[in-house]
């Protein structure tokens, strides 16, 4: 199963530029980083950084969290950690800016630690 986000309902109205929330991981696509049940803490808005792991929606409505590879002009390339696994920009291509919701700062639970 694909990695879902939850959390942070509120963060594609304009008004809001950094709210921080939870985002639970599902599926095995951001393995070894991350595990199916990880909860993260997520900073809505923050500005995107190469490198950085981040929740995202693809056009279609699903909410993902990845790893921001690089920026395509107003676009990102997003890749989970383990190739074998899950959905991201090497099949459904760059997506836009404005949907990468946040980036996780942190794994609070089961095994708290800093991303």
């Amino acid at each position: 199963m694909e990695p879902e986000a939850t959390g942070g309902r509120h963060a594609d109205h304009p008004s809001v530029r950094r709210r921080v929330g939870l985002a639970v991981v599902r599926g095995d696509s951001m393995r070894p980083t991350l595990r199916p049940g990880d909860r993260l803490l997520v900073a809505y808005g923050a500005r995107v950084r190469p490198g950085r792991v981040v929740v995202a929606r693809f056009p279609d409505g699903t909410a993902v969290v990845k790893r921001a590879a690089e920026a395509r002009g107003e676009r990102w390339w997003l890749l989970g950690d383990n190739p074998e696994q899950g959905v991201d920009s090497r099949h459904r291509g760059a997506i836009a800016a404005e949907d990468v919701l946040g980036v996780a700062w942190a794994r609070l639970w089961p095994r708290p630690r800093v991303l």
